[in-house]
């Protein structure tokens, strides 16, 4: 086989994998833009030296809205899809939404630099689960082989009973 053939045969290859990715992809929903909110970390060297990262945070898609692609039905409720607006995985990757997050005013979500505050209820919400990420479109990813990897949790006024702790 020559080398054109080949490349026309991965070339062919990689444009019909491109095509069915597209075809089962999230939707994105429009009522509330996604906005990551930023946090900076710093990654330090055994000399002392450290280097301040930016980045930011993103909310677990469990807490976010998840509607129809042109209407405001829900696409799951309580522990069930919607079946009415999706019956299938894909139908539902094709149907329905994931909108952007409210972070301060639904969740209680708010950064200041490298602080990330976590307000357990607000308003009918409770509870939320960030991610890290990297850049707008990458979720930050740790080597901790022979790294140390520190953190504080201030539960000074965390209320009796609620867990502070950061899972990793």
């Amino acid at each position: 086989m020559s080398a054109l053939n080949s490349f026309n045969m991965y070339k062919s290859a990689l444009v019909l994998g491109s095509l069915l990715a597209t075809a089962s992809a999230q939707q994105i929903g429009t009522y509330t833009a996604e906005t990551h909110p930023s946090l900076s970390w710093s990654t330090c060297k055994s000399g002392g030296s450290c280097t301040t990262n930016a980045g930011s945070i993103t909310l677990d898609a469990n807490w976010r809205w998840v509607h129809g692609v042109n209407t405001s039905t829900n696409c799951y409720t309580g522990n069930t899809w919607n079946t009415a607006i999706c019956d299938s995985d894909a139908a539902c990757a094709q149907d329905c939404a994931l909108d952007g997050a409210d972070y301060s005013g639904t969740y209680g979500i708010t950064t200041s630099g490298n602080s990330l505050r976590l307000n357990f209820v607000t308003g009918s919400n409770v509870g939320s689960r960030t991610y890290l990420m990297a850049d707008n479109t990458h979720y930050q990813i740790f080597d901790l082989l022979n790294q140390e990897f520190t953190f504080t949790v201030d539960v000074s006024n965390l209320p009796c009973g609620l867990n502070g702790a950061l899972y990793f």
